[in-house]
């Protein structure tokens, strides 16, 4: 059993201006109050976010995986500020975005744009394609008339749909073609950076690879990054460069891609790739099940509503499955740098051999 005092990953103040992240997260929580009683009393709160941090550098994309409600899309909404932060930082090409006042903030939301996982209920259903992409263009002043027409068009164009669609309505398209007005809306304004909140979680299976095809060549033509946000765990390992496993609020792995998935260590993390389907039906992996309910994230002033289990995870071996207690993994330290595994983070005490 080897110690390892390497702490969580931080941001690198002291490297050169070209090797700093264009994007830093540094301990970002997000609370939401839990009112109850007919004074609507604020007696406690969702844990949705709780102490996150990573950092994305330029044109590189991070994964951020897990089950549904763990917080992934509450991370990305909250670091671009369309949900308010409780605690800590976000840092975009060295400036505070939590800290930005009005202008500043229309300023950076040019450079940070989402792409939404529903193409149906992000797009307003009384506007024309033509209107929704150029409405960011017009309100950012970049462009009006006829210039303004042209950039719809172009920007059409480049997402694989035709000029004349902007004069449809959002109804009048498929999922992957909505899917792809949302990323054309994303580009109007020429970002650096895109949150990709499970861009494909909605479509059919053959239209997702041209989706993540067309988000692969914009990243190469225009230098974008991305927080890719998804639970498709195949998805992910052809999609991202790192990935950051997150559970019920939390980061416990963070890792390059080959790396977590070669050598996977925390007990979560492996579950999740042991369920991700294969496509041989020949190999044979070792199956390891989550037990029991999804703990809740809800931490009442009176009395915790979820309490840490201490010590290793409770598993239990039946029938070649392995069995991993969803309440043994709520004891989640701070993340550790896995000896000889440089950038390979887990949140553990100690790491086996």
């Amino acid at each position: 059993m080897i110690a390892a005092p390497t702490t969580a990953p931080t941001a690198v103040h002291d490297a050169p201006a070209s090797q700093q992240p264009l994007l830093e997260v540094r301990n970002l929580k997000t609370y939401f109050p839990v009112k109850r009683g007919l004074l609507r009393r604020t007696v406690g709160q969702v844990e949705a976010v709780n102490d996150v941090s990573f950092t994305i550098g330029q044109q590189e994309t991070l994964g951020l995986v897990g089950e549904s409600g763990c917080g992934k899309s509450t991370v990305g909404r909250t670091l671009l500020r369309l949900i308010p932060a409780s605690d800590g930082e976000v840092i975009f090409d060295g400036r505070n975005v939590f800290d930005a006042n009005r202008a500043e903030m229309k300023k950076l939301r040019r450079q940070m744009q989402i792409i939404f996982q529903d193409p149906v209920g992000s797009l307003n259903p009384r506007m024309t394609v033509a209107r929704i992409i150029g409405e960011p263009i017009h309100v950012h002043g970049l462009a009006s008339g006829s210039e303004l027409e042209d950039r719809v068009a172009s920007l059409l164009k480049r997402v694989g749909l035709h000029a004349d669609h902007g004069h449809r309505y959002p109804h009048e398209f498929s999922g992957g073609q909505r899917q792809r007005i949302g990323i054309a809306r994303a580009l109007a304004l020429e970002p650096r950076f895109i949150v990709c909140d499970e861009p494909v979680s909605a479509l059919d299976v053959s239209i997702q690879s041209a989706i993540l095809n067309l988000l692969n060549d914009l990243q190469d033509e225009f230098g974008l990054s991305y927080l890719f946000i998804a639970h498709n765990l195949a998805v992910v390992e052809h999609f991202c460069d790192r990935v950051a496993v997150m559970y019920l609020g939390k980061i416990v792995e963070l890792a390059d891609r080959d790396t977590l998935y070669r050598n996977p260590l925390h007990p979560y993390t492996k579950a999740l790739l042991s369920a991700a389907p294969t496509p041989d039906p020949n190999t044979k992996r070792q199956r390891i099940m989550l037990e029991g309910d999804v703990p809740s994230p809800i931490r009442l002033f009176h009395g915790d509503a979820v309490k840490a289990h201490s010590g290793e995870p409770a598993v239990r071996e039946e029938k070649g499955v392995t069995y991993i207690s969803r309440e043994s993994l709520l004891d989640r330290p701070p993340l550790k740098e896995v000896p000889g595994e440089p950038g390979h983070f887990v949140s553990t005490h100690t790491f086996d051999n």
